[in-house]
């Protein structure tokens, strides 16, 4: 199974609560041979959300404790993103 971005698959779950839909990717929800996942929302954030960027490094720096997400007025939102991150892992585990 695959798991495919929520937002891809043409659901509404982008920071501004818009899609990035993707026809040839969503085609695979209807085959049923992909679900979706948002992990902003796993980790506990809304729609819409405030953007966030990644400060002094990149994810595994993030997950390594060495740099943080922080959102555009300035809210360190950190341990939401890597909440969200092991959620979707796990059903990443769950799902093959």
């Amino acid at each position: 199974m695959i798991l495919l971005s929520s937002c891809l698959a043409g659901l509404k779950v982008r920071y501004n609560g818009t899609h990035s839909l993707d026809n040839r990717l969503a085609k695979l929800i209807g085959e049923n041979k992909a679900v979706t996942v948002c992990p902003e929302l796993l980790g506990g954030f809304s729609t819409p959300r405030e953007p966030a960027e990644i400060i002094g490094g990149d994810g595994e720096d993030v997950l390594d404790g060495k740099a943080k997400v922080v959102e555009k007025l300035g809210k360190d939102v950190t341990e939401l993103y890597i909440k969200g991150a092991y959620a979707t892992l796990e059903m990443a585990t769950k799902k093959k």
